[in-house]
């Protein structure tokens, strides 16, 4: 489990409560920002990701924490019959699926508003899921992970992009400066929010990231688990079969 329940501001509401309304605050200039702030390098994280559910052939696809979609957009070159896209905010579904609705994908992929740790689907519907940057948000890790796993398919296959801590020089130095400080400022002065873009990093540090997430994985049944890192550790994807 993570070292701490860190939130984004800190009230009395639960944090499942107040992530919803920071991505609700975020939503207009998420998408901006987070490639910004980025440099663009998410999308080939992403490009990485769907590339390990190929082998699975997955024709029904979850992305659990869409956000706006970039995740369930990317999984669209796997030509699944069905994704659909889950988030909590739908502040940021409403952006997502104005994005599904221009590019004509409205009629595969759906964006709906739901818990992630109250999956609103039946047991082993899905061939394969994703969440980009969505697990360390859950207010429950375990009863998060656990639910992913449910509505997996037996064979079928999850796969978990998340940011990790560089441990090598000078990348961890760079991006620990960088994640500290520029991100927290462009992040308030951008999205107008001044908790949203400091609780990133906050909630990176409080991540259990590598050999501690993948035993995580293990305890709850996933099978296979593996992990890769990208960009010299500044992301993780992890891997399970059910």
């Amino acid at each position: 489990m993570s070292k701490k329940t860190v939130k984004p501001y800190n009230s009395e509401k639960s944090k499942k409560e107040e992530v919803e309304q920071m991505f609700d605050n975020i939503s207009a200039k998420y998408d901006f920002l987070n490639h910004f702030l980025s440099l663009g390098i998410d999308k080939i994280w992403r490009r990485k990701a769907v590339k390990e559910l190929r082998l699975t052939q997955p024709k029904k696809i979850l992305d659990i924490a869409t956000g706006t979609g970039d995740f369930a957009i990317a999984n669209l070159k796997l030509n699944p019959e069905e994704i659909v896209g889950i988030d909590i905010s739908n502040g940021m579904l409403d952006v997502g699926r104005q994005k599904m609705i221009k590019r004509n994908v409205d009629h595969i992929v759906t964006m709906k508003q739901a818990d992630s740790e109250a999956l609103p689907f039946d047991e082993g519907y899905f061939d394969g899921l994703t969440v980009g940057f969505g697990v360390r948000n859950f207010e429950n890790l375990e009863k998060g992970l656990s639910e992913m796993l449910r509505v997996l398919r037996p064979g079928g296959k999850a796969v978990i992009l998340e940011f990790s801590k560089p441990k090598v020089f000078p990348i961890k130095q760079a991006f620990g400066f960088y994640s500290k400080y520029v991100i927290p400022i462009l992040g308030k002065n951008i999205s107008k929010d001044e908790k949203a873009y400091a609780y990133l990093p906050e909630s990176v540090a409080a991540f259990p990231e590598g050999k501690d997430f993948m035993d995580i994985l293990t305890k709850l049944n996933y099978k296979n688990v593996s992990s890769t890192t990208v960009s010299g550790g500044i992301a993780t994807i992890y891997t399970g079969i059910k």
